[in-house]
């Protein structure tokens, strides 16, 4: 039975992209080195119509691209998935100007954004963004640091959220779109886990003004979780995408691999938890199509939905690959293994974009309100 009864048009179209990355993007992937911009495989993507498809097609889309991608190519998903979270707010919220110069260069892949909301001490807690907006010179000067920033310090704009009015909480924050050769902005890579440019940035006066503002001043907070709202279920998708390549692989290694007289998956302590590993992705699979669903329909518990999909599937897909890597033993550990890959991949989802104990959170007070 297909899941969430997709159209055979959407499997199919699923399978020949998940093919498309394994032969086309993996081995650009390949090429690139860890923790630095892959500018010719975000080329790719544009080549491939892939990135003008992030800001022309809905929730739903955005989730079937982004599992395709990550069973053949999790780099090609989240360089894919970083474009549109740092130039989504642009083409939600900006002007005609800011569309018009950003968009066209972000969709061919020769732009790359980033989606600048987490400080030093401003992560899960995002209402308490410190970097400064002070008035000045007809507009604002920026002054302070942002953390863990995907696509930086090499993305040619950031999508940037500063404090303008303070102690106002989350309705004092105005989302700023800063090109990267703004006078006083600066940054430094730094070393992750999982090999995706990730780095900070330094504000030393950054001058900007009304033509920069994304939305309204004030109002930056709504750019910020409405961009969240619709990414949150297709970090799920990401993480369906690792779980079933994660399983796909145990199955494959388990009908071969001998012990104890006969094949692994004769023994039923592995048969159950190739059945339990199977069962849970099926299952975040299934909550993260109906919130992007949700979404599409614009439904008004989307908070909530989207926020159960991404817990649900990114604690499943950890889950996965650890009882995938199990499974497989010492070789699953092996430098260059699919699952040695995975298993540095997996960790992150669950800290982004709103680390699972927020998603619990949002859930709770979604269900009290």
């Amino acid at each position: 039975m297909p899941a969430f009864a997709l159209e055979p048009e959407q499997r199919e179209w699923c399978a020949r992209l998940r093919a498309t990355a394994a032969e086309q993007l993996r081995p650009l992937a390949d090429k690139g080195d860890p923790g630095r911009v892959n500018r010719p495989l975000v080329a790719a993507l544009g080549e491939l119509g892939l990135l003008e498809r992030l800001f022309t097609s809905g929730a739903l889309d955005l989730c079937l691209m982004r599992e395709a991608l990550a069973y053949a190519c999790t780099e090609a998903e989240t360089a894919l998935a970083l474009q549109g979270l740092g130039a989504r707010p642009v083409a939600a919220h900006g002007t005609e100007a800011q569309r018009t110069r950003w968009l066209p260069e972000v969709t061919s892949g020769r732009a790359v954004a980033a989606f600048a909301l987490s400080e030093p001490d401003a992560g899960s807690d995002a209402a308490a963004l410190a970097l400064k907006a002070e008035p000045g010179d007809g507009g604002w000067r920026l002054s302070g640091e942002k953390c863990w920033i995907s696509n930086a310090p090499e993305a040619d704009f950031c999508t940037v959220f500063a404090r303008t009015t303070e102690g106002a909480g989350a309705r004092g924050v105005t989302a700023f779109l800063v090109p990267a050769d703004r006078p006083g902005l600066s940054g430094t890579a730094l070393d992750m886990l999982s090999p995706h440019p990730v780095g900070t940035l330094v504000f030393d006066g950054v001058c900007v003004g009304p033509g920069d503002v994304l939305g309204e001043p004030d109002r930056g907070f709504r750019v910020a979780m409405g961009t969240l709202n619709l990414f949150r279920p297709s970090v799920g998708a990401f993480a369906v995408g690792m779980a079933q390549a994660a399983l796909d692989a145990t199955v494959a290694h388990t009908a071969r691999r001998t012990a104890f007289g006969g094949p692994l998956k004769d023994l039923q302590a592995v048969a159950h938890q190739v059945a339990e590993m199977a069962t849970r992705t099926e299952a975040a699979r299934l909550l993260v199509y109906a919130a992007a669903a949700a979404y599409d329909r614009g439904e008004p518990e989307v908070p909530k939905c989207a926020a159960m999909a991404k817990l649900l599937a990114t604690e499943t897909a950890q889950y996965v690959v650890d009882a995938a890597v199990q499974l497989h033993g010492a070789r699953a550990l092996r430098r260059g293994h699919l699952l040695e890959h995975l298993y540095r991949e997996v960790r992150a989802p669950r800290i982004y974009e709103g680390a699972t104990e927020v998603q619990r959170t949002i859930i709770a007070k979604e269900l009290y309100r």
